[in-house]
């Protein structure tokens, strides 16, 4: 087990104690009203203390081992993906190699090559799986099999793994560790969706794209977007090498970004008639549903301190 700087450790225990009067808020609804279902809501905390659980055990463990957890969220992520979206029988043999692309993407990750690992996907693989689907030799469905598979890769892998490369970057603030700017990103992106969610709940009457989230709100997006930036700029010093105004731009890049990965897979969802993208998660349904602002939250925010402090 790995030592949690002081700030990372005080975040988590912040993080906990949430989880805590969530349960107890849970637990005075039910036997105040035993009338009302609250099943779903048991689901969601219960589930809520497993994730939380699993990502505390797994940031408290040697660096190799945090990556090649992110690295197996990758392959489930890509996984379900795949099972959700058609796909042909002549494609077998180009997602296997997608699938064998991500142990050589995290690798060149771990041992911090940035220059292959920013390249590796947008333009090896990029050029290589279409390679593999014409010796195949099947065109039927060619194009859109092409760009499935690839955006596929981007998402679940490319995107994604940019939350571990913050753990491999070295510490610019003492304090937090490289584990204050993974546990910024990851708080901060849940942040956001809980904030437009219940400040759309609350306010919530112009609907911004109503064909493809009718619950989405302008009014959600401006108080969670306002309410994510005036925290990031208290906590983005605590937990990042980022300045309180610097923090605000952090804010605004995971608040716009994280909506709009929220309506890409929702979007998603809704092409192919479906509610969740799985149900391997109780209360929340597939793992896409979980990191879906994550895959657009994670790569804006890697680079945008990449650029200013590396």
């Amino acid at each position: 087990m790995t030592s949690v700087p002081a700030h990372s450790l005080h975040m988590m225990a912040t993080i906990t104690l949430v989880l805590i009067i969530g349960t107890l808020t849970y637990l005075f609804l039910s036997r105040k009203n035993p009338d009302k279902d609250y099943h779903e809501l048991k689901l969601r905390i219960r589930s809520w203390w497993w994730m939380i659980g699993i990502v505390f055990v797994v940031l408290a463990l040697p660096l190799q081992y945090t990556l090649v957890f992110v690295a197996f969220l990758s392959f489930m992520a890509l996984k379900e993906f795949l099972s959700i979206v058609p796909t042909r029988m002549a494609d077998r043999r180009v997602i296997f190699w997608a699938y064998l692309s991500i142990p050589f993407h995290y690798y060149w990750l771990s041992i911090g090559w940035y220059g292959m690992y920013i390249i590796f996907i947008p333009v090896y693989m990029f050029l290589y799986l279409p390679m593999v689907a014409v010796l195949i030799g099947d065109t039927k469905g060619f194009i859109r099999s092409a760009g499935i598979i690839h955006w596929a890769l981007m998402l679940t892998v490319f995107c994604v793994s940019h939350m571990a490369y913050l753990l491999v970057l070295p510490s610019k603030n003492p304090d937090a560790g490289s584990m204050g700017m993974l546990l910024f990103l990851l708080v901060f992106t849940q942040f956001n969706d809980v904030c437009q969610y219940v400040w759309g709940k609350s306010f919530g009457k112009h609907k911004i794209v109503p064909k493809v989230s009718p619950n989405k709100t302008w009014e959600g997006f401006i108080g969670g977007a306002t309410t994510v930036i005036v925290a990031s700029y208290f906590f983005a010093p605590y937990l990042t090498p980022l300045t309180s105004l610097e923090g605000i731009v952090a804010g605004m890049i995971i608040a716009f970004s994280g909506f709009i990965g929220d309506l890409v897979i929702s979007s998603v969802k809704r092409d192919l008639k479906i509610k969740d993208t799985s149900q391997f998660i109780p209360g929340h349904g597939g793992i896409l549903d979980r990191i879906d602002s994550l895959m657009f939250t994670a790569p804006l925010f890697f680079h945008y301190i990449y650029y200013l402090y590396y």
